[in-house]
């Protein structure tokens, strides 16, 4: 199935979500790119053969699907020249925090709305998209919106926008998390002895092939883990350690500030 979208903002998850469409088989004749800065227009065109635009014209609603793919301190002037000038175009945006009640009204009260929060892993495909849709998106509306985000990676569909937030402290901000395990795991192989090529490898092929085997396990994480942990050795001595510490609460922690912050970032984008 085939749609026409317009892209407003042409960054790099609008790269990926247009090279993943492309790779699919979405005609390059069917995207269009809403694009200000003349670099990204002509990397864009050069990449992928589609069409973009510097500005907003007669053109730019002439589309089944409007993807926001703009930051969201730069949302209410983005939209600016579509309120009150939609139809029955599905909205889908992947700006993180900006709720759908001021996305409507910023539009004029548009209410064919979608919510999204891809991660960075979407930039190679190996994405995992959480999906909020307003109650008035029909069901082909929302088969739209997962083809779009199905683009670059997994979709998981949330029924209550207020869990958008704790969809972008767990997956959203979740790489991050994950990059910094990476990078401790990397500086005590170091300390230990080995060289910043060979910590490296050691570091991010573990993760790498850790994820690959939880994520093909029907187990629980748990119980992986508790396979790999011998009593009295290595890795035991290992997590007793991390336990000491308080890891597993400071994770828990985190993740709940990131939630909080995420709420805040909401009230403050929203503000007229």
């Amino acid at each position: 199935m085939s749609m026409r979208i317009t892209f407003i903002g042409g960054g790099n998850m609008a790269n990926a979500l247009i090279g993943g469409l492309l790779k699919q088989g979405f005609p390059a004749v069917d995207i269009k790119v809403i694009e200000p800065l003349a670099d990204n227009r002509e990397r864009l065109t050069a990449a992928f053969g589609i069409a973009c635009l510097p500005a907003a014209d007669a053109t730019t609603l002439d589309c089944e699907a409007l993807v926001l793919s703009v930051k969201p301190q730069q949302m209410r002037e983005a939209l600016a020249p579509f309120s009150e000038k939609l139809g029955r175009q599905l909205v889908i945006s992947i700006a993180a925090g900006t709720r759908l009640v001021d996305i409507s009204r910023w539009l004029g009260g548009h209410g064919k709305l979608v919510r999204s929060m891809p991660n960075t892993p979407a930039l190679i495909g190996a994405g995992i998209t959480g999906l909020y849709a307003d109650p008035s998106v029909d069901a082909e509306g929302r088969r739209q919106a997962e083809q779009v985000l199905g683009a670059v990676g997994k979709t998981l569909w949330i029924a209550e926008e207020a869990m958008m937030d704790a969809v972008t402290a767990v997956s959203g901000s979740g790489p991050a998390y994950v990059f910094y395990f990476i990078e401790s795991l990397r500086d005590a192989a170091r300390a230990l002895g080995f060289s910043e090529e060979q910590a490296r490898l050691l570091a991010i092929e573990t993760v790498v092939g850790a994820a690959a085997l939880a994520a093909g396990s029907q187990e629980d994480v748990a119980l992986l883990r508790q396979r790999v942990t011998s009593k009295g050795g290595t890795t035991e001595a290992a997590l007793n350690s991390l336990d000491a510490d308080g890891v597993k609460a400071a994770i828990i922690r985190a993740v709940r500030a990131a939630n909080a912050r995420g709420g805040e970032l909401g009230e403050m984008l929203g503000k007229d």
